[in-house]
């Protein structure tokens, strides 16, 4: 499958007239009728019903057109960014990032990029920790927010801030008299996220049971934060959580404090060594500022 095979596919989709198509198209009518045949036949399903008058959708068809319009309109953004960017008029700066900041400094680092540097494209990339070593030292990315330390010489990482942990536990479940404690936690089925790769955070939670000499009662895994809260509200368990996810408000699930010392999770900013680029200096500088006065 090639892109002007989407493209008409999308040109006869919005006209329903391969006549008009064609004209619009600038090409003869036969080989676009040609073209879209071979289209169903790649994709596998009808997307066309041949009416009397010309053409209607099918339910298929109209779910592709409106998913590839939104794909062709994000390809059209990027080649545009990337030709910013050849033309030396942008600086492309990608971050990686755990999607829990997402509730706490991120966000606004990232309104602070687009409203205060116009000479930079800013990306954004979804990734956990261990994931982001590697696209670093590839180049995928100029800067990172994890959770978990790592050792590498090619890496400078550094801690900007710690958030206490939370329990996320149904809405439907009565809220305990007094913070659990650590002992109590250790008790109650625990949902763990993410899943893999490993390690991340999951490592991180079973280890601080584990330096307090307990073993949590883990009932269930799940890839994703949402997955994990989606099932506390379900009644698994209980899951742990940064304090900032409380920002995320959900009706099936309350966050409770816990009295747990040590019971944090550090936010770690992460860059490559001997990286001189001034925007990531001023990044980084914004960032230090920010969370440490």
């Amino acid at each position: 499958m090639e892109l002007r095979h989407l493209r008409y596919f999308q040109t006869v989709a919005q006209e329903l007239n391969v006549t008009r198509a064609a004209e619009k198209l600038h090409m003869a009518q036969p080989p676009l009728s040609r073209q879209i045949r071979q289209f169903e036949e790649e994709v596998g399903v009808a997307l066309f019903d041949r009416v009397a008058r010309g053409l209607r959708l099918t339910e298929a068809g109209r779910f592709l057109l409106d998913q590839s319009l939104q794909l062709t309109q994000r390809l059209e953004e990027t080649l545009e960014g990337t030709r910013r960017i050849g033309r030396n008029e942008k600086r492309w700066f990608n971050i990686g990032f755990v999607p829990s900041v997402l509730y706490g400094v991120l966000p606004e680092l990232i309104r602070e990029l687009r409203e205060n540097d116009g000479d930079v494209e800013v990306g954004l990339t979804e990734m956990i920790t261990v994931q982001q070593v590697e696209a670093l030292k590839s180049g995928r990315i100029d800067l990172a927010f994890g959770r978990l330390p790592f050792n590498d010489a090619a890496i400078v990482q550094q801690v900007v801030m710690s958030e206490t942990l939370v329990a996320a536990i149904p809405i439907a479940a009565t809220p305990p008299k007094a913070p659990p404690t650590a002992e109590d936690l250790a008790r109650q089925p625990l949902i763990l996220y993410p899943a893999r790769p490993r390690p991340s955070y999951a490592d991180h939670v079973l280890s601080l049971f584990r330096a307090q000499g307990l073993q949590p009662r883990v009932v269930q895994e799940a890839n994703e934060l949402q997955t994990a809260l989606g099932l506390v509200a379900s009644g698994l368990g209980m899951t742990l959580v940064p304090a900032s996810v409380q920002r995320l408000h959900r009706d099936d699930v309350r966050y409770i404090p816990i009295e747990a010392p040590g019971f944090l999770s550090p936010v770690i900013m992460s860059y490559r060594a001997g990286d001189t680029s001034p925007h990531l200096a001023r990044t980084l500088a914004w960032v230090r500022e920010r969370l440490h006065g």
